[in-house]
């Protein structure tokens, strides 16, 4: 799995990394063909406070590509909800690519 987490007007400290990585441990544990996420954590130079740090997320897995963000007052926040909107989407990703049919029974002549 590559993972390239960046900062928009904002330097991105070890422990915000470390932070982001640990949560997305939690995507991992549900699906394991994770082949590339991109985190982009941004922090919008607006004049309104709240909801001004923002985190986006690309996750590209085998078959399809997945995106969310969120926006929150505090960053660690929003990375949160991020996390819980990616893993609602890959646990939904997963169910797809299950197969829930079972084949007809054979008849016997």
């Amino acid at each position: 799995m590559n993972l390239t987490i960046s900062g928009h007007h904002l330097e991105v400290t070890p422990a915000l990394r470390s932070y982001v990585t640990t949560k997305l441990d939690r995507i991992m544990r549900h699906f394991d063909q994770v082949v590339d996420v991109k985190v982009l954590l941004t922090i919008e130079n607006q004049r309104e406070k709240e909801r001004r740090q923002r985190a986006e997320c690309n996750i590209r897995v085998k078959g399809s590509d997945m995106f969310a963000q969120s926006a929150h007052a505090d960053l660690y926040a929003a990375v949160d909800e991020l996390v819980d909107k990616l893993d609602r989407q890959v646990v939904r990703h997963k169910g797809r690519l299950q197969n829930h049919h079972h084949e007809a029974p054979k008849r016997l002549m």
